[in-house]
């Protein structure tokens, strides 16, 4: 069973197209050749029937052979049936007296002879007219019996007018013949037509057979259902014909947008020029739904015919937000590279010292270095409690003693974990961008301070960088947070002006807010996040 499934999955569509027409047309000829031959030859044997009845009544009413029976004149009714018999077509007429001599027979040698009637003792018993199936005469016929009488009723004769099966038969199976050449030539048409239907289907399917469609559709589902980008593909009018569940949310469509033009679902994006000029459009950028969406619109061709356009979706959100991620961590692991690099430092003027026999100076710097470091750890894993806080401050102590910062946190600093809507990703960009800009804008003091505070304070959570810099001014208080906006050179770099620029997006996108408070002996920047998400600061 299982070996006939394959073999039937195997057959090409054209086969079975062209076996089931064919099948179809060969069924449909068979039954009506047999509907049409059932009533045809039911219609024939009918009209035989009435016709040979008629036939033999029409002769029986006839003066002349009443007359002719009466004075037994021979002659004069075989000349009588003879131009009966050309006028009707019959195989045979005869005419029989009441005694059952026969008076008029297409056989010559049969006249005068006489013949019982067994099938025609109705007409001469009981005077009837009827039909019969004979084998009286020429053999098996349809016969139509119909006595001759008297003008006193009596019976003087009888009839008998017939058509031999063996010819009607013959007749109904030419017309059959006929019937047969015309449903060979239907067969034949059909054949003609299922290879044609066959092989535009095929094209159509660019000769892929049902279950290789089946099969790239359950793979097209798959693919398009596993794809974060938005995609929706249109007709060559633009209308949309595929929304992936991605392109649905991103943009806030549903299954019955499917068939509406995209310029009414993205008027921004403007595709009548891609229509009319069949070009692409790359990394477009525009603004939907209060997202930042990146659009890749590419034609699609097949052999030179326009087939429609495919376009992409992509939110710039998450990708900024895993490029800004990426930098902060390539950051966050300079820091922690800095302050290994000053680990070693230390050792090794430990090592010299040893070398040297300085042990009491030994001995006070390493006093010296555990104070502060016990200090800055029960700040740092006592206080705060949040373990992402706690690895960028760890980080930039190092970096800060590398560059020669006194970088201190807050006394009465105290955070306890963050909540789960604050992720790793935004401590890493507020803190580390803020810290960095601190130390950055102290290097050009001989004197390097930058304090660091956060604490839980109702609903919100705070965190201050303040530095000794010589400040920020007044004109470029609004400008810091634009991208691209720095007051350091450019020469070397072509990061800069994008730090603050994530800072901002990063506390606005947790409803926070950020104050500044400037002057010519330092800056200090205050950071307000909501513990709930979804309340905000004014």
């Amino acid at each position: 069973m299982n070996r006939i499934k394959t073999r039937l999955l195997r057959v090409s569509l054209q086969t079975k197209i062209m076996g089931l027409v064919i099948g179809i047309i060969i069924s449909l000829v068979i039954l009506l050749l047999s509907v049409f031959a059932y009533y045809d030859i039911k219609q024939v044997y009918t009209n035989k029937n009435n016709l040979s009845l008629q036939t033999a009544k029409t002769i029986s009413f006839v003066p002349a052979v009443k007359e002719a029976l009466v004075k037994e004149q021979t002659s004069k009714l075989r000349a009588l049936t003879k131009q009966l018999d050309i006028q009707n077509n019959a195989d045979f007429i005869v005419i029989q007296d009441r005694g059952g001599v026969i008076l008029t027979h297409p056989n010559p040698n049969e006249i005068g002879n006489k013949q019982a009637f067994d099938d025609g003792y109705k007409a001469v018993v009981f005077g009837g007219y009827y039909n019969v199936d004979s084998n009286e005469f020429l053999g098996p016929s349809i016969t139509g019996k119909a006595p001759v009488l008297s003008n006193t009723g009596n019976v003087l004769g009888v009839v008998s007018v017939g058509y031999l099966k063996e010819k009607v038969n013959q007749s109904i199976l030419n017309r059959m013949k006929n019937i047969l050449y015309i449903s060979l030539i239907l067969l034949l048409v059909g054949f003609i037509a299922s290879y044609l239907l066959a092989r535009h289907i095929r094209k159509e399917t660019m000769g892929l057979e049902p279950r290789e469609i089946a099969e790239l559709y359950r793979d097209r589902s798959s693919i398009l259902s596993s794809i974060n980008e938005g995609v929706i593909a249109t007709t060559e009018n633009g209308e949309i014909t595929l929304i992936n569940d991605s392109a649905k949310v991103l943009l806030q469509l549903s299954d019955m947008d499917l068939y509406t033009p995209i310029n009414r679902i993205l008027p921004k994006l403007n595709l009548d020029s891609l229509f009319e000029n069949k070009e692409h459009i790359t990394n477009k950028e525009m603004q939907l739904h209060n997202r930042n969406i990146i659009v890749n619109v590419a034609p699609v061709w097949n052999h030179h015919t326009f087939l429609g356009v495919v376009a992409t979706f992509r939110d710039k959100t998450d990708i900024t937000e895993m490029l800004y991620t990426l930098s902060e961590v390539k950051q966050y692991s300079d820091d922690l590279r800095a302050q290994t690099h000053e680990f070693s430092n230390k050792m090794y003027v430990i090592s010299g010292l040893v070398q040297l026999g300085k042990y009491d100076d030994v001995l006070e710097l390493i006093q010296d270095e555990m104070v502060t470091s016990d200090h800055t750890n029960k700040l740092i894993f006592e206080q705060i409690n949040d373990f992402n806080v706690q690895a960028v401050l760890l980080g930039k102590i190092g970096k800060a003693s590398e560059k020669k910062i006194n970088f201190t946190i807050d006394d009465n600093s105290s955070l306890k974990p963050l909540p789960d809507h604050i992720k790793v990703s935004h401590v890493i960009t507020i803190l580390g961008n803020l810290i960095d800009n601190a130390f950055d804008e102290v290097m050009k003091q001989q004197e390097r301070y930058v304090t660091f505070s956060a604490m839980d304070f109702g609903e919100d959570i705070i965190f201050e960088v303040s530095d000794n810099g010589s400040g920020i001014d007044t004109d470029n208080t609004e400008k810091i947070f634009k991208r691209g906006f720095t007051t350091k050179s450019k020469t070397t770099t072509n990061n800069y002006g994008i730090g603050l620029f994530n800072v901002k997006e990063a506390i606005y996108s947790l409803n926070g807010s950020v104050e500044i408070d400037s002057n010519e002996t330092g800056t200090t920047m205050t950071v307000y996040i909501p513990k709930t998400r979804g309340r905000s600061n004014d």
